[in-house]
């Protein structure tokens, strides 16, 4: 008798399941009342490091050969993903929440399938954010958002003074990010594991 799944599907599959479990969780939370509970991204980062240690050697979840990456490339990707959200954070453009779900996902994925998740998380944040202003019919406003974070960006890189965005006054339109790097993280995994 020919077995259907080998250890290799299982541990892709469950590596992969476990991810996604994970962002539906913190996407949910985060559409129901703004929040991404720390026991999601704490639990799920801790777990990613650990199964990326004691699984057998592999390239990863979504690898040619599924298994653990290491201890230490797992945690590459988690810092990956909290320095790529990092900025937006410190420029009060999104939340820490945020940034502690897109570095757990940077764990369970390592650093270089993290690069490519936070490229198509960009990428699915300004249609989540191009939508949600159009709903909000808050376009000119969010352009003007754009504006002020960009002024103030470059302003702390040449150490000036300069605007400061506070969302709570600013924001054209509240938005769950958390769907914007499930979206992205998904569109990775699929990129990546159908190439």
């Amino acid at each position: 008798m020919v077995a259907l799944v080998s250890d290799a599907h299982i541990i892709s599959i469950g590596g992969l399941g476990l991810l996604g479990t994970l962002l539906a969780l913190a996407a949910w939370h985060d559409v129901k009342s703004y929040r991404i509970p720390n026991a999601i991204v704490y639990g799920g980062a801790a777990t990613a490091l650990a199964l990326h240690a004691f699984l057998p050697v592999g390239l990863g979840f979504a690898g040619a050969i599924p298994g653990g990456i290491g201890f230490f490339p797992a945690f590459g990707g988690l810092t990956v993903g909290l320095l790529a959200l990092l900025p937006l954070y410190l420029l009060r453009a999104a939340g820490a929440g945020d940034v502690k779900l897109m570095a757990m996902t940077g764990a369970f994925l390592g650093p270089v399938d993290a690069i490519g998740a936070v490229i198509l998380t960009g990428i699915a944040g300004a249609v989540l954010a191009a939508v949600f202003a159009l709903r909000a019919r808050a376009v000119r406003r969010m352009a003007s958002n754009l504006r002020l974070i960009g002024y103030s960006l470059l302003a702390r890189m040449v150490a000036v003074e300069g605007p400061s965005f506070d969302p709570k006054r600013d924001t054209a339109a509240k938005i769950p990010y958390s769907i914007a790097i499930a979206a992205g993280t998904l569109a990775w995994i699929v990129i990546r594991y159908w190439r």
